[in-house]
């Protein structure tokens, strides 16, 4: 905790829940600290990509005082000079539930007004009808790497796991597992994750790839930044032609996290998956 970022964090301190509407709960916390340590500095990043968070606990009243529900999608840009911490993100949105607002547009763009303002880039915005059907889960698309036989107790981010599979040719395929976990570096607490690694170029080892997943359990880190600790071990394996990888977060205090990180000029999320 002697970031000067981190200083008056929310996390792991007890809070009151404010219910009339104030940005000012809103806490940034630079990229560029947690980047420096990959060695990424500077405005030219290997990858694009966005963080796409999803607030099921949205709130508010109408001008005739009824209160109303959403859930929403927030997509920030990768290259945002900062995040937002998520307990003062879910202090934000209850300060929503006892403020009028006289219709759903007017919500949106304050939202992603002050979500821009924080986090120094473009946020983008979207409010869904709780029975949306843009909410239904699915399956992941790919091989699921959890079937895999494999034996490990490496539980520390350890990049030497990585390898390729000189058995097989180029390849273009899609991975996941279920099995990442990572913790927050605040509080501790455990963060459950679904990966997905979609490529072409040089084929990976499988049971690689597997035993880096799982050494991320005891690892205390912000999910963005452990995606883009898997982008960038993951970039210095091969010349792949095409690289993203992807993490859904469980969500925890109605928010769920899901970074991407990139090659592409344009790639999305996966549908959301059962655990979400």
């Amino acid at each position: 905790m002697d970031r000067e970022d981190w200083k008056g964090l929310p996390l792991g301190q007890e809070t009151e829940y404010e219910s009339r509407y104030n940005p000012g709960l809103l806490h940034p916390i630079e990229r560029a600290v947690s980047r420096a340590h990959l060695g990424l500095a500077g405005e030219t990043l290997p990858f694009s990509g966005v963080d796409e968070w999803w607030g099921f606990e949205l709130s508010w009243l109408n001008s005739k005082g009824v209160p109303q529900v959403a859930v929403g999608r927030f997509t920030f840009p990768h290259n945002s000079p900062a995040m937002v911490e998520s307990k003062s993100f879910k202090l934000y949105l209850n300060s929503l539930n006892q403020s009028e607002f006289s219709d759903w547009e007017r919500v949106r763009e304050t939202l992603e007004r002050d979500l821009s303002a924080a986090s120094g880039g473009q946020v983008s915005v979207v409010l869904y009808d709780v029975e949306n059907a843009v909410l239904a889960v699915e399956k992941p698309e790919g091989f699921c790497l959890d079937q895999l036989d494999i034996e490990t107790r490496q539980y520390q981010p350890d990049a030497t796991l990585l390898k390729l599979d000189q058995q097989r040719d180029t390849v273009s395929e899609t991975l996941y597992s279920h099995l990442l976990r990572s913790n927050c570096p605040v509080t501790g607490q455990p963060d459950w994750a679904t990966v997905c690694i979609d490529y072409r170029g040089p084929a990976l080892d499988r049971e690689a790839v597997l035993a880096y997943v799982i050494s991320f359990r005891e690892h205390q880190d912000f999910h963005e930044h452990c995606v883009e600790r898997m982008f960038c071990d993951l970039q210095k394996l091969g010349a792949f032609e095409k690289l993203t990888v992807c993490a859904r977060y469980t969500r925890r205090g109605g928010l769920d996290i899901n970074p991407l990180r990139t090659t592409l000029a344009e790639k999305s999320l996966p549908p959301r998956f059962a655990r979400q």
